[in-house]
């Protein structure tokens, strides 16, 4: 088999698995269980969890080594670490059920001397979180816990894993053009990869939100929260571009899509807090 059929045959296979995929449904779930969201993207089987999971690993213990020759990484008995690792023992219990492989993730909670305004779960359960969302953002319990579900959301609905998959589908794709139609097609062919990726990454977004509110809600953490969180957000991101130019959506619809969602989880979080 020549080079430019072996192309065009990886190509084609992916194209066949990805159509011959079941289309995302509604999860079925009761209505007083909390939020509904699509299956998981049914493309990330084509690249292996657990080589995304050792992949996440690495570059997580990369950052620990870099951070701690740097005097950036926290210590395990800084008040805020306490806080934050409080606050990931309150959620995780409750996000096991979005995951089957997440009983057995090595989960990890650090956080990094840093002014930037971020904080993430890597795939296999490495969360980091950067002191400048914390001081900046003056951020609640109940803040932190929107964000660090959203994130965990993240890690458990394989969304990295999903675009890894998906980024080697535009890589065969541009591959094959080129090879026969030339380099330019090529290029085209990169570029439309791109922009198929904006959707998802939206998508994304959106699940991981109404997923870890639910997660904080049934930790005792106000899911109200995340509506004064995305508040504070938009004053520190004014210049953030128009939703149809970025891979996120607005902060306008975030808030809203939690405050439709909120009758969904309000009565988990009432019943957490009966529960103390």
């Amino acid at each position: 088999m020549t080079s430019k059929h072996r192309a065009f045959f990886g190509l084609a296979m992916v194209s066949f698995i990805a159509a011959s995929a079941p289309a995302p449904v509604s999860a079925q779930r009761a209505p007083e269980a909390g939020v509904k969201v699509g299956n998981m993207s049914f493309v990330r089987r084509l690249v292996s969890a657990e080589s995304v999971e050792q992949m996440g690993d690495q570059q997580y213990n990369q950052l620990l080594r870099k951070a701690n020759a740097q005097g950036a990484l926290l210590l395990d008995t800084s008040p805020v670490v306490q806080r934050v690792r409080k606050i990931a023992q309150d959620l995780l219990p409750h996000a096991k059920q979005w995951n089957e492989r997440a009983a057995g993730w090595r989960w990890e909670v650090n956080v990094f001397r840093s002014p930037t305004i971020n904080a993430f779960c890597m795939p296999g359960g490495k969360i980091a979180f950067f002191t400048g969302i914390l001081d900046k953002l003056r951020l609640t319990d109940d803040e932190v816990a929107q964000i660090m579900g959203h994130e965990i959301a993240h890690a458990l609905r394989e969304h990295a894993r999903e675009r890894v998959a998906k980024t080697n589908i535009a890589k065969y794709g541009a591959v094959a053009v080129s090879i026969f139609f030339g380099e330019a097609a090529g290029q085209l062919a990169s570029v439309g990869g791109g922009l198929y990726g904006l959707k998802f990454g939206r998508n994304d977004e959106t699940e991981a939100d109404l997923i870890g509110m639910e997660i904080a809600a049934r930790a005792g953490y106000d899911p109200r929260a995340g509506i004064s969180l995305w508040e504070k957000m938009s004053q520190v991101g004014k210049g953030q571009p128009p939703q149809w130019m970025s891979t996120h959506p607005s902060h306008k619809t975030r808030i809203n899509t939690i405050r439709s969602n909120l009758p969904k989880v309000m009565p988990l979080y009432e019943r957490a807090v009966a529960r103390r």
